[in-house]
């Protein structure tokens, strides 16, 4: 069993939201970008609707899903 972390990363997921973390975080992409944010907390899309990907931009509150 592993170890507790001293100080574990908070993941707080919503059920039609983006995935809320605790900041400061480093984003690898799909395509090997990646995207770097030192808020306190971010919010990941997981739509694939936002113009700012992989950072939440609340599309999913505009669209429908297809």
């Amino acid at each position: 069993m592993p170890s507790k972390p001293e100080n574990p990363c908070r993941v707080t997921l919503g059920d039609e939201g983006p995935l809320l973390v605790e900041g400061p975080v480093e984003v690898t992409c799909a395509d090997g970008s990646v995207a770097v944010s030192d808020r306190f907390v971010v919010a990941i899309c997981m739509c694939r609707r936002s113009r700012m990907y992989p950072w939440c931009d609340t599309s999913h509150r505009r669209r429908s899903r297809d």
